[in-house]
Formats: C-alpha cells, structure tokens, sequence
C-alpha cells in the first residue's frame, strides 16, 4: 500500500480502532461494473450528489466523458483527479460548470489509484482501490490483458466511511486545488448523509450484480484457468453486495445492531449439535448473515402446500422444493444463491400450516428455515431483555420460555435442541461471533455446494 495514498490513510485511520478495515483484491472488470452499477444510482434520482473520483490516467477518464456529462447533469459536484496525458483537459465534458480536473503529479501514490466518492443527503457509496503492483503480482507476472488488471481496495454504502474517505481525499486536492478544496469542504459540510431504505439498497445491490454478471459475459479470456479465476472473483463480489446491504441493514438498527452475527452463532451451533453436514452449515451461515433483508421477506413462493414437486439441485432440505417468482427476491439474481432465499423465504412459516408465504406444515418446511425462525426468535428475545435487571440465566430462561409458548410456531424438536443450548449458555458457555470478512465472501459459497447439492440425498427430518 503506497505510503500516502488515499487507500493507505484510510486504513492506517482505522487500524488499531474497533472496527478495522478488511479489504480485498478486484479484477478491473468487476471495478468497472461496480463503478456504473453505483453511478447508474446517480443517474435515477435527484440526490444532487458531490462526487470524487479518481483515474489512475486521462485515457481512463477519456472513455468514461461522455458518461460524466451524463452524471453531472445530477451531481452538484464532480471532482476528478488523474495524471494528465493527452486529451485530459481538452476534452468538452471538462468544461461543464460543476465538473474540476485535478491533473496529479505522475510521482502522487493517488495516480496509483482508483476512486468512485458518492456523498448526497440520500445515497452514499464508494469504490476504492490501488492497484498492485509489479511485485504484488509475484511469480506470475504481470496480467497479459487489461481485464486480469488487480486492484486492492474496498467498496461499500456506510455513510460515515464515505465522509471520512471524501474528508481525506479533499484533504489532497488541496495540495493542488486550495480554492477547490475550499468549496468541496463547503458542499460537504452541507451533506449530512443517511442510510437508504431497504428497497433503494435492494435496487442499488440489484444493479450491482447485474453489470457484473453482465461485464463477465462480455469477457473474452485466452484460457480456461482464467476463466475460472476471474469467475471466481466475479461471484465474491456479487455476495459482497448482499452481505454489505444486510450489514448495513444490521448497523440502521440501534437497538439490536449484533443480530445476524447472533443469530449466526445460534444456528451454527444447533446445526452442529443436529450433526448437520458442512455444506449445509455454510449455506445456513449464509442464510443467516442474511435473514434481516426486508424484501427478502416479503418475498413470495410459486410453491402449494401438500403439492409435490421435483427436488430441485440447489434447493433447502426439504421434501418439497420452492420455485421463486421472477424478480420476488433479490437473491433470485444469483442463481447459486436461490436455496438461500428459499431459506430466507419460509422461514416465516409456522409449524401447524399457518404462516407464509405458502402454508407449509411441519417436515414441508425447510429444516433450515426451522432452525432460522427460532433462533432469530429466541436472539431477538433475548436482547429485549438485555437492558432489564435479570440475570444471564434469567434471562435465557425467559425467551426460551417464551418461545416454547409458541408450539403451534415451532418445531418442537428444536425447541428441544434449543433447550440443551441455552443449558450450555446458562453455564457460561460463550458463542463465537465471529465477523464476517466481506472482503472474502466467496468462502461462503464455493464448488463443494454443487457437489453436495447434486450427490447427497435431501434430508427432510433430523439425522440419527
């Protein structure tokens, strides 16, 4: 990491602090995607954002102009910083009244980078990274083509990184600027960003995935092991896109901000004590991390209790596999990702037949949506009654009473399981919650889901 670079201030900021940065390694395919998905945002509504960005080279800026005379239509703000090289300057986007060219001394680590600031009263997001460099890529050399290109960095929504990041790099435009830099502090300053509601972020995260399933089927790669890796790059981020959204969802909410990663811990750990294989731990961790996306669950099912339907490969465990309606659910748009949603989806089901979205009853529920239901019951719970005078053990007691109040709900089975849990938890036993590494999301879902899916016979009832 360059010393002085926007990237590098940015983590050292955050290095011994509680919430220290993870960042992970992107194709230049996938930054381009991520970088159109987050400005398409722009271009849809009228949040008069200020935007920072940064090129690497003027060749850079060059093939997106026509494209930032769009955005700056529905910006208050653009401020781009590059090294200058031909056409940089001349070109007529350039000249627009509310877009700045900062031409970067070829020596600033900045001309190493790669930014995308987004700062407006209703939607925040940013891309950056530095791009590796000779010695970074080791014994393999350097890329052959422009797509294979690495960058290291980080992309999210969280309001108050996207200030802090946009405060940093004004901080460096002033070294060129000061009068730019002046009235880029003003605008900020007037800026008191918020995160967005549900439904924007599932657009937002929507669009994501699309350009970037979209950018690698344009991709024209010599071989095949590229092909793979660069596949493999492709679905980290596209999981990353909804593991930032609930984790955004997760932060919006004061009063119970630890929930996914609570919840997390909870059905783990009965999927453990149920002896459940891995393949389905993972999917049910991811289900998990998950489980709070509001259109999620809202979501609806193609799927009649009591009608019997192919098990499908990709499916929950279940005697009934669930079809999702086009465009119902997020997820949806990553085809590996619908046995999660299916969990997601039924997890609002209730044990004699009387939930939603489809009426399903006892063993027609997928298991792993059994166990979500009730751990994410029992979590939330609990943390109502953090802030009371009862004990630890009072009060677990407490909410598992409650939930065993709830038999026409649950599975009664795993209330049992539950019970030995919260045994284990009243004699001081602690569950890891361990946090999510965004930035290497793909260990969440990996090839072995395939294998496993398609291999293993479906398992409707409880192993022995």
């Amino acid at each position: 990491m360059l010393e002085g670079s926007i990237l590098q201030q940015l983590e050292a900021a955050h290095r011994h602090s509680t919430r220290p940065i993870r960042f992970g390694v992107y194709y230049k395919n996938t930054l381009v995607a991520l970088c159109h998905a987050l400005e398409d945002q722009i271009l849809s509504e009228d949040a008069t954002p200020l935007v920072i960005a940064a090129f690497q080279q003027g060749k850079w800026y060059l093939q997106e102009a026509e494209r930032y005379a769009d955005i700056a239509k529905h910006s208050r703000e653009i401020t781009i910083m590059a090294a200058a090289d031909a056409g940089f300057a001349e070109h007529p986007t350039s000249q627009l009244p509310n877009i700045d060219l900062v031409a970067l001394d070829p020596a600033d680590p900045v001309a190493q980078e790669w930014h995308l600031i987004i700062l407006s009263p209703k939607y925040t997001a940013m891309v950056i990274c530095q791009e590796l460099s000779e010695a970074d890529y080791g014994s393999a050399g350097l890329p052959a083509s422009d797509v294979e290109r690495k960058f290291y960095g980080l992309w999210t929504f969280e309001p108050e990184l996207v200030r802090e990041t946009a405060e940093i790099a004004i901080a460096h435009i002033q070294k060129y600027h000061p009068e730019l830099a002046d009235r880029l502090i003003t605008h900020k300053n007037s800026i008191t960003p918020h995160l967005a509601t549900p439904k924007e972020f599932s657009t937002v995260v929507s669009r994501v995935v699309d350009y970037l399933q979209r950018g690698q089927e344009n991709l024209a790669i010599p071989t095949v092991l590229r092909q793979q890796v660069l596949d493999r790059n492709l679905l980290s981020n596209e999981i990353q896109a909804f593991l930032r959204m609930a984790q955004l969802m997760d932060i919006a909410d004061i009063n119970n901000p630890m929930a996914a990663a609570e919840v997390v811990a909870l059905a783990e750990t009965i999927a453990q004590l149920l002896d459940l294989p891995a393949w389905q731990i993972k999917r049910l961790r991811l289900a998990g991390l998950l489980h709070r996306i509001d259109p999620l669950q809202k979501a609806e099912s193609l799927l009649t209790p009591g009608t019997s339907i192919r098990y499908q490969e990709d499916a929950p465990s279940s005697p009934l596999s669930c079809p999702l309606v086009p465009g119902a659910q997020v997820l949806r748009t990553m085809p590996r990702l619908r046995a999660v949603a299916q969990i997601i989806t039924h997890q609002t089901e209730w044990w004699d037949g009387t939930g939603e979205p489809a009426g399903l009853a006892e063993d027609e529920i997928p298991l792993e949506s059994r166990i979500l239901a009730l751990v994410a019951d029992f979590q939330w719970r609990v943390n109502q009654k953090k802030s009371s005078s009862l004990s630890r053990e009072q009060i677990f007691t407490q909410a598992l009473d409650e939930c065993r109040q709830q038999s026409t709900r649950f599975d009664p089975k795993l209330i049992d399981t539950l019970t030995l849990l919260v045994m284990g938890l009243q004699q001081g036993l602690d569950l890891p919650l361990i946090e999510t590494k965004i930035s290497a999301g793909v260990w969440l879902i990996d090839s072995q889901w395939d294998s496993h899916s398609k291999n293993n016979e479906q398992i409707s009832r409880y192993p022995t």
